[in-house]
């Protein structure tokens, strides 16, 4: 059986599909392809470590350019026409659609499609805003039409889809996000002095703003606490660019990192992990968190939701609300007796519901690859 992976980023291939594209591998009898756009080097050593082969394809995750969403589409066509898959498994907004108009042309082939997140594109505002909303609805309809399944990682998004008409609740189904590796990430001890920190790309809608006002606040009261940020720049229209990180941050309340390829001494350097985030498919750094045993502050939306328990693991706190999130901030910062107790909680919970083995099992028999 051929099989091909469609993403858009090469690096989410081995960070987010790595142990999928294992086990759909070890299959001898399946040839795997995973696809994704301007892979360096040491990337696609990466990638194809995991006994699959790398194809390059043109894709421009965040621009709105109709010429170079044709150019994505026509090389998916040739890359599907050549390979003449049996299984494709799309995530990610442009991968989807593309893919999933691509795949049309092949007549023995299944599509399936993994949504991550709404994103952006989801988001309602002003009229352009709108217009963008009703441009990816038609379109995610039109690509998800043949669609074999559309595997969501939270209910809320589920529900948007079906309510919208894209696609029926008969082809729909739910996953626990992309499930994490507990043993690469394995709890580690907490701190003694209170220290938060974000990951996350540096995007409006991560709530990196509310963060660094929630911490300018914090401050005042109690000067000696850390925050941390850790998370590259994004060229999405949502992005913040550096310098307005840095007018953002004047009062240097912050420690901005930089980003990295591997978030681990970072999650075990803080005591609370914190995603102030509008919306998400299922945030994979707060299961690392939690994996690493870490009590979780982020807001009640969408995905976020799912992975906390109010008071036992963590706390939720409305999305932009800079109150409640320095409230919740200070609670932790006078409670450190009930770190201990809410970082045993995130373990179990991530041992329980999002391994990435269990998620990936699930995954296989909702494909049918068993």
């Amino acid at each position: 059986m051929k099989i091909i992976v469609l993403g858009a980023k090469a690096s989410s291939l081995f960070n987010f599909r790595g142990e999928l594209l294992k086990s759909f591998s070890l299959n001898n009898k399946n040839k795997v392809y995973a696809m994704a756009s301007g892979a360096s080097e040491s990337e696609v050593e990466a990638i194809e470590n995991l006994l699959v082969k790398y194809i390059n394809y043109p894709v421009n995750r965040t621009g709105l350019s109709p010429t170079e969403d044709f150019k994505t589409f026509f090389a998916l066509r040739n890359v599907f026409k050549q390979k003449k898959p049996d299984v494709i498994l799309a995530y990610t907004i442009k991968p989807i659609i593309w893919g999933g108009l691509a795949s049309r042309f092949l007549p023995n082939c299944r599509f399936y499609a993994l949504v991550t997140g709404l994103g952006f594109a989801f988001q309602k505002g002003n009229s352009k805003k709108n217009l963008l909303v009703k441009l990816v609805t038609f379109l995610y309809k039109v690509a998800l039409k043949n669609s074999e399944k559309v595997i969501f990682q939270n209910p809320d998004n589920q529900q948007v889809f079906i309510e919208f008409g894209i696609i029926p609740a008969s082809k729909t189904c739910v996953v626990n996000g992309s499930g994490v590796d507990v043993s690469y990430f394995d709890i580690k001890p907490l701190p003694q002095s209170p220290t938060f920190l974000l990951i996350a790309r540096l995007l409006g809608d991560k709530g990196i703003r509310e963060y660094i006002v929630a911490a300018n606040k914090v401050k005042q009261q109690y000067p000696n606490v850390t925050f941390q940020l850790v998370g590259p720049e994004d060229p999405s229209p949502d992005g913040i660019t550096l310098k307005e990180l840095s007018k953002l941050n004047k009062e240097q309340s912050v420690d901005y990192l930089g980003s990295t390829n591997d978030v681990r001494p970072y999650l075990e350097n803080c005591s609370i992990f914190v995603l102030p985030s509008y919306h998400e498919g299922l945030p994979r750094t707060v299961l690392e968190a939690m994996a690493t045993g870490r009590p979780i502050l982020t807001t009640d939306v969408p995905g976020c939701r799912e992975t906390v328990v109010n008071g036992a693991n963590g706390w939720l706190v409305e999305k932009a609300n800079v109150e409640q999130l320095a409230e919740r901030m200070i609670w932790f910062i006078e409670n450190p007796k009930e770190w201990q107790r809410m970082a045993r909680a995130s373990r179990m919970t991530v041992e329980d519901k999002f391994d990435v083995h269990k998620v990936n099992n699930e995954l296989m028999k909702i494909m049918e690859l068993y």
